[in-house]
């Protein structure tokens, strides 16, 4: 089965949250129901935005609609942004409740706190994702940031890195992967697992720097991570080579059309640096692996 339930926010505009999420997932063969935490009329990284926030009642309400006609059977919840605690808390209800109908259920956990040192959520949301959600989760994507807090340790070189991850996987989280990291000037992805013998796995590949600032990195990686680490159940390095490779891509081609559009010398607006995801569906459909990691 591959189906997945997609709780995170939602623009009209631009490719965040779900809208950067449920088409790759899509045209790699997934099943997508998507929950709109949020739902603004572009990301907040323009200048204004406005919309409507869903809370915790209308969550169960969605939910309860889809378990009363039996229609809740996922193989995967995917969370993204989410801007209240109670909202969090549904979350964790939502996913208990799903794994009653399928046990095998995979929860994949982007914890969406904040980036660089700098909240994006309220502040109370960390001890509910450390102390409620976590426990619940197969596998987590925190960046830097997110891993730092959640594990309360600083990360300054892979060592303090792997042993924040080890404090999630103390947790119950099998898998936990640190999106990206800047350790000795370079950006870095790090990954940890567990298998079912209980031996531990873990990885690191080194990421091209692209000098531009996007906005929905996190919530497409996270997708592409869920497929490829569920196409790859054993082989933690080749799902993030994929993943990583596939991200390059987008990147290259945003990056690319951004400066297109902005003309020589001038920086490109929040919409011209909106990712580039339709325009690479061949890529995201066949990823050619051109960034290779290696087991530490």
């Amino acid at each position: 089965m591959k189906r997945v339930l997609s709780i995170q926010s939602h623009v009209v505009s631009g490719y965040v949250g779900n809208k950067c999420a449920v088409f790759p997932m899509q045209v790699l063969g997934y099943d997508v129901d998507s929950v709109n935490s949020v739902q603004f009329c572009n990301h907040t990284g323009y200048k204004e935005f406005k919309g409507q926030v869903l809370n915790s009642a209308d969550l169960n309400d969605l939910y309860d609609g889809l378990k009363n006609n039996g229609i809740n059977k996922y193989s995967h919840i995917l969370t993204g942004y989410c801007g209240s605690e109670s909202f969090l808390r549904e979350i964790v209800e939502v996913v208990k409740d799903a794994k009653t109908k399928n046990p095998n259920l995979i929860f994949v956990c982007d914890p969406v706190m904040g980036d660089r040192g700098f909240f994006y959520v309220p502040e109370s949301l960390m001890a509910i994702y450390r102390d409620e959600v976590l426990p619940c989760a197969d596998m987590a994507t925190p960046n830097q940031f997110e891993l730092e807090l959640l594990s309360g340790k600083t990360i300054t070189n892979k060592e303090e890195a792997f042993d924040a991850m080890q404090v999630i996987h103390d947790k119950g989280v099998s898998t936990v992967v640190l999106s990206s990291a800047e350790i000795d000037d370079k950006l870095i992805l790090l990954g940890s697992t567990i298998t079912d013998d209980g031996e531990k796995k873990m990885i690191e590949l080194e990421i091209p720097k692209i000098s531009c600032n996007f906005t929905g990195t996190g919530d497409l990686f996270t997708a592409l991570f869920l497929v490829w680490q569920h196409t790859h159940p054993t082989d933690l390095l080749l799902a993030c080579e994929k993943t990583i490779s596939t991200m390059q891509t987008v990147l290259n081609k945003t990056f690319e059309t951004a400066k297109a559009l902005a003309g020589a010398e001038v920086k490109p607006t929040a919409a011209q640096r909106e990712l580039q995801v339709i325009q690479c569906k061949r890529f995201i459909e066949d990823p050619k692996v051109t960034l290779k990691g290696s087991w530490v």
